[in-house]
């Protein structure tokens, strides 16, 4: 349980990460999207946020050009993403966790929680943070808060795995089987858009977004998605340009 997250007015550092060696969709996060590259779009949902809450930000990359963009949209910084945590292999919760003792150390300043706002998701609005913000106060057993969208598909209906001899197998199982789609259990599709970290969180050996009972959700009650091919960022270009998502 988590205690000075309590706090009304919690002390938050937001973080954003982009790194340069993006593979499926190169320069992606500088990429122009609907008139500004695709970083400045968080970085501006970053400031507002920051400006309510009179929190931090700072920029995590290895990049020099990903650098100079994010500078020319306000967000200036001297950190610099260590070479170990700009592989592909590397998680990004080893990568928000050195940004956050960076900053703290540099700053002199110790932070409730980390919101990190991921550049390649970034359809969401400051009603989403806010009520997300919310939501982990309000629950103590929860270290981390993830934004989530109700699933396409159900494990306990539509989703199968590989079984023995060639055959699949419904991926999870109740007693009784589920005969139609609404009696499944809900099921929760991870969108990256952003995620609360908690002090408890980052101050243990947490490596994991998914803690059995230490993990909370925020459902977002809109169309959400990451940017991961060419075919995403043309789908994300069309939901901005015709106003499908009020940004």
């Amino acid at each position: 349980m988590h205690t000075l997250s309590q706090s009304a007015h919690p002390n938050i550092l937001i973080t954003v990460c982009a790194r340069g060696g993006s593979k499926g969709v190169p320069g992606k996060n500088i990429k122009p999207i609907l008139g500004k590259p695709l970083i400045a779009h968080t970085i501006n949902t970053a400031q507002l946020f920051a400006k309510n809450h009179q929190a931090d930000i700072i920029l995590s990359t290895d990049d020099d050009n990903i650098q100079a963009v994010a500078a020319d949209y306000g967000l200036d910084t001297d950190y610099r993403r260590p070479a170990e945590l700009a592989t592909d292999q590397a998680g990004k919760v080893g990568v928000i966790r050195h940004a956050w003792q960076y900053a703290e150390a540099t700053l002199n300043k110790q932070y409730d929680y980390v919101l990190d706002l991921d550049v390649a998701s970034p359809l969401r609005t400051q009603k989403d943070l806010e009520l997300a913000l919310k939501k982990i106060q309000s629950t103590p057993q929860a270290i981390i808060l993830f934004s989530v969208n109700e699933a396409a598909h159900n494990p306990y209906f539509t989703i199968v795995e590989e079984a023995d001899h060639g055959t699949v197998k419904l991926s999870k199982r109740l007693d009784q089987p589920i005969l139609g789609r609404q009696a499944a259990p809900r099921a929760y599709d991870l969108n990256g858009a952003f995620y609360y970290y908690s002090r408890a969180f980052l101050d243990g050996a947490y490596t994991s977004v998914t803690l059995d009972g230490q993990s909370t959700i925020y459902v977002m009650p809109h169309i959400c998605f990451d940017i991961d091919t060419p075919l995403d960022f043309a789908m994300m270009e069309f939901v901005l340009e015709k106003k499908l998502f009020e940004f």
